[in-house]
């Protein structure tokens, strides 16, 4: 067996271990690219680290320590409760409130999971306290946080511009960050059509207060119940196994009368707590403009940036910060640097090469694109997306070389493919939704999630590759 096969067979086995045992894959990759160069590829400890992305190790700490900051002093309160007041009773708008919110969130730098834990607690508790499909507001919800989840300043999106930088691809932030935006818009646009939306449309305006202080008893906020490459598969139940597929989406909302019927629920009588603008509040969203502002305008780092506004804040205000280093993103971190220190051993010993020959002998550019997508699309749904980003691009780079297949359209259609998925129970952010959700039959929704997944990675990678990949095609 080659040494290239090897490599690749021991990175298939890093995916399988992460995603069925509670193991990080990022410790995997660290470990398999120590066993691989040692042993296999005949590298030292240096030729094994020049693979590290520094840079990006940067950049994850520095954004997510800063919002860590915005999230212990209030400030992702204020824009949570912020968002709501702009509903003013309109049923049919909170979804789309939630699917911005959560946008917004991810665009300025938090991590998708982080977003979607602070989000959809409020999101699903709005869902049943007004008859709305559980599924539909959980969707709205996770397409929201990876609508904005490549803009330049934004974790998936600094990490993939990152590689693509590093290995001399030619690359389009904007292009990236828009058609993953508009990919999300669209799905959630069908979702909310198709599970309810034109019947809250019709439903108007609802009397009372539509703000929530928090999220809604029982929601199980502290742990998901499955996490991507980590706690392994959720259950259902909150205790046997999973529960089997098999049942077609049942969109009826979680809220039903003893007639079967759709039961509107009013707003709790309880008046709820709106945050105020304190000082730091205010200088923790200055922070946030400004670190889109020097990225943006003044082309700065976006880790060093960000690392400096947050020890700024942290200086000011110590009391509110004390925490926020141990809620950076360091399973976050530990993943992408040790995936990446992998691909490095990888290109090292010239398996990215080989893999890529191998891709490019197919011989039908279009359909060995379309391959690529559909792998970062299953296996993403199971996996770390960022995980599958920051080996597919590098692997798919000497096919890209070639020149018959445009780069900046094939890199996002594989982000997006690898990323829209995320809405299945068995990732974090899918789990997420699965275990915010009050008053709902688990198993049930369980399996709506699944099926919903299921759908997106059967017809997405499909669709992305014709309206990104096919017109690029030389």
């Amino acid at each position: 067996m080659s040494p290239e096969l090897i490599s690749i067979l021991v990175l298939v086995v890093v995916f399988v271990i992460a995603t069925t045992r509670s193991v990080n894959m990022g410790a995997l990759a660290f470990a398999a690219a120590f066993a691989v160069g040692e042993l296999v590829a005949d590298l030292d400890a240096d030729g094994i680290f020049a693979g590290f992305p520094g840079d990006l190790f940067v950049v994850l700490v520095g954004v997510t320590y800063l919002f860590a900051i915005a999230r212990a002093n209030g400030t992702t309160d204020w824009l949570v409760h912020a968002a709501i007041r702009l509903v003013r009773g309109r049923v049919a708008l909170i979804p789309w409130v939630m699917f911005a919110l959560t946008a917004a969130l991810t665009a300025i730098g938090a991590v998708s999971p982080a977003a979607v834990a602070i989000v959809a607690p409020i999101a699903l508790s709005f869902a049943a306290r007004y008859g709305i499909s559980p599924l539909l507001m959980g969707a709205m919800v996770v397409h929201g946080a990876q609508g904005g989840g490549f803009s330049p300043i934004s974790i998936y999106g600094t990490i993939v511009n990152g590689i693509v930088e590093r290995e001399n691809l030619p690359g389009n932030e904007v292009f990236l960050f828009l058609a993953s935006l508009t990919a999300n818009v669209v799905i959630a646009a069908v979702v909310f059509l198709l599970f309810g939306g034109r019947k809250l449309w019709a439903m108007g305006a609802v009397e009372g207060d539509a703000a929530v202080a928090g999220s809604a008893p029982g929601t199980g906020g502290g742990k998901a119940p499955g996490t991507k490459g980590g706690a392994g598969r959720p259950s259902p139940a909150g205790g046997g196994g999973p529960s089997p597929a098999g049942s077609a989406i049942d969109t009826a909302p979680a809220a039903t009368g003893t007639t079967g019927t759709t039961t509107v629920v009013p707003p709790a009588a309880e008046p709820a707590t709106t945050p105020l603008l304190t000082p730091a509040r205010i200088a923790t969203l200055t922070s946030l403009v400004a670190l889109v502002i020097a990225v943006l305008v003044f082309d700065l780092d976006a880790g060093l940036t960000a690392i400096t506004l947050a020890v700024v804040l942290s200086t000011v205000w110590p009391a509110d910060s004390r925490k926020a280093v141990g809620e950076i993103a360091w399973s976050t971190v530990l993943l992408i640097c040790g995936v990446l220190t992998y691909v490095g051993v990888l290109d090292e010993m010239g398996t990215i090469t080989w893999a890529g020959e191998g891709v490019s002998g197919i011989g039908v550019p279009l359909l060995a694109a379309v391959l690529l997508c559909y792998i970062g699309a299953i296996v993403s749904a199971f996996a770390s997306s960022v995980g599958i980003m920051g080996a597919l691009i590098p692997l798919a780079v000497p096919f890209l070389a070639q020149g018959e297949i445009g780069a900046v359209g094939m890199i996002a259609a594989l982000a997006v493919s690898a990323t829209v998925v995320d809405v299945s129970p068995f990732s974090t952010n899918g789990a997420l939704v699965l275990a915010a959700a009050p008053d709902v039959d688990r198993e049930r929704f369980f399996r709506q999630l699944m099926v919903y997944g299921g759908i997106v990675v059967a017809v997405v990678p499909a669709v992305v590759w014709l309206v990104l990949v096919v017109p690029g095609i030389g």
